[in-house]
């Protein structure tokens, strides 16, 4: 009912029931906000133990490339020695050859200047 263009106040009852209902209202939003804020909780747990699962095992794989790295460095710096090494044995091997030659050219030498002083004295 309305007195001079004022509006009757609503009623004791009617107001604690809207107050009830409000506060109810808040609670289920608040308890929802609490579940959600919690799920985000225990995602962000489970992605830290992942990030530091994977961060371990990138370090692992990490130590293995640099001895690989090390390994081909050392059998880089073997396959360099051999080299040289069979650089030197192919020049001895020519060397080795080319005296031969002179010794099968000198033996040849020797027993034609040998036959020749046969047959010359004859």
């Amino acid at each position: 009912m309305s007195y001079a263009g004022y509006s009757q106040l609503p009623s004791g009852s009617d107001h604690e029931r809207r107050q009830a209902q409000l506060s109810a209202s808040t609670y289920d939003v608040l308890q929802r906000t609490t579940d959600s804020i919690q799920r985000s909780n225990q995602i962000a747990i489970e992605t830290e133990t992942m990030g530091a699962e994977v961060l371990g095992e990138l370090g692992e794989q990490r130590e293995s490339l640099l001895r690989t790295a090390r390994r081909l460095e050392d059998a880089d710096q073997d396959l360099s020695r051999s080299r040289v090494i069979i650089r030197k044995l192919g020049r001895e091997v020519l060397y080795n050859k080319i005296i031969l030659i002179l010794i099968i050219l000198l033996e040849v030498g020797i027993l034609v200047g040998l036959l020749v002083l046969k047959f010359a004295h004859l």
